[in-house]
């Protein structure tokens, strides 16, 4: 396939498009139906017949589904992958495609008449959510108005077209999934590395420039539980000194970054301190929540940081990983705003290896987190192309042509 710059337009109500193009309301385009929930949902997936109950929280991936046995109801709606679904009631606009199981009922979907490919009407309806989220109904719960829903109008380029449309972001949409995976991995092995390493289950060691990791069959008992012998429990006021952080002056013209309990979240042009590495901890607010700072920042009075430290006995970078791994916010005082106390943190034992172990550890970790971060960056990218290419196919300000 060819794309080419569109030159010859026609004027309508939702602006220029190519001049062959045709505009059609979504109601004369489109039926759709309601999502009914069933009459016994399960926890668990009893057997390969059972289907996920498709809710909105389920799609959107923060929460397990339910589950479902479609050969044993009557009134339900089952959807297959290249379905397109709409949130219709409560948070309602978004749109979803590449699901198969039971609709729910807060959900409709939409089945486009022969003259509309299902992959570009789900990535118009995606790009024009918030019309639909803008103008809902109802005060309990809020829901689509029907009436703009079926109103409104969508450009219609010839079939062929469309499909190509389609499948250039379905690409783009593909490479996102294999970064997705790729950080969903990385994640993992750190989750099981940091399990392993920081409690010293494993051990690993550098010979000859290579990494030589074993399993450790040699503990001492300490009040933190077992740790391999040689390894110390020390508290953190042995090791480094913390402060208070300080209100900051946030400026448009700052350069310095200032780290809240939530992490960055500004800059000035001034620093508090200038350290090759500080910790940041949540002191109020993210309580508990640890950041690895390099160079100069300033820190807000929500946090607490680490003015100095005993280079000989701690390398920060593995300070930072085995603080995170405490999971410090489960200490915070119970109270309407939980929080972490400098005197809490000073009298905290942590376990400490040798130095150079340190440094081994916290290299590995420093190294998969560079490369999630690297994958970021590239789903960053992907997002921002596939936003441009959906600006400029949808409307057709280029075309998409035969070879």
């Amino acid at each position: 396939m060819k794309l080419k710059l569109e030159t010859e337009f026609q004027d309508t109500e939702i602006g220029k498009i190519p001049r062959e193009w045709k505009i059609k309301r979504l109601g004369h385009i489109v039926k759709y139906v309601k999502g009914k929930k069933p009459s016994v949902l399960f926890d668990e997936r009893l057997s390969e017949e059972f289907v996920p109950y498709l809710t909105a929280d389920y799609m959107r991936g923060l929460d397990k589904p339910k589950w479902c046995n479609p050969k044993l109801e009557s009134n339900i709606i089952r959807v297959s992958r290249d379905d397109v679904i709409m949130i219709w009631d409560g948070s309602s606009g978004d749109v979803f495609t590449g699901f198969d199981g039971i609709l729910a009922s807060t959900m409709i979907r939409i089945m486009p008449s022969i003259e509309v490919n299902k992959k570009f009407l789900y990535y118009y309806l995606m790009v024009n959510f918030e019309k639909f989220r803008s103008t809902t109904v109802g005060t309990v719960i809020p829901h689509v108005n029907k009436k703009v829903f079926e109103e409104s109008p969508i450009p219609v380029p010839p079939l062929h077209e469309q499909v190509r449309i389609a499948e250039i972001l379905s690409t783009v949409d593909r490479a996102i999934e294999v970064v997705d995976a790729g950080v969903a991995r990385l994640e993992g092995l750190k989750k099981a590395l940091m399990r392993e390493l920081l409690t010293g289950r494993i051990r690993v060691r550098e010979e000859n420039g290579k990494l030589v990791f074993n399993k450790e069959t040699e503990y001492q008992d300490t009040e933190i539980g077992k740790i391999p012998k040689g390894w110390k429990i020390v508290k953190l006021k042995e090791i480094l000194i913390l402060r208070n952080g300080k209100r900051p002056t946030l400026s448009e013209e700052g350069w310095i970054p200032v780290y809240g309990a939530n992490g960055i979240m500004g800059y000035t042009t001034d620093f508090l301190i200038d350290n090759d590495y500080t910790v940041v901890i949540g002191r109020v607010g993210a309580s508990g929540e640890v950041r690895l700072a390099q160079g100069k920042i300033w820190v807000s009075d929500n946090t607490l940081y680490s003015e100095k430290y005993d280079s000989s006995k701690v390398f920060m970078p593995f300070l930072y990983y085995l603080l995170k791994d405490k999971k410090l916010s489960r200490f915070a005082h119970k109270t309407t705003h939980p929080i972490i106390t400098q005197s809490f943190l000073n009298d905290l034992p942590i376990q400490l290896p040798p130095l150079a172990e340190q440094r081994i550890i916290a290299d590995i970790l420093l190294t998969i987190d560079g490369a999630i971060e690297l994958y970021h960056k590239e789903k960053d990218m992907l997002g921002r192309l596939k936003k441009g290419l959906m600006y400029v196919l949808l409307i057709g300000r280029v075309r998409v042509m035969e070879d």
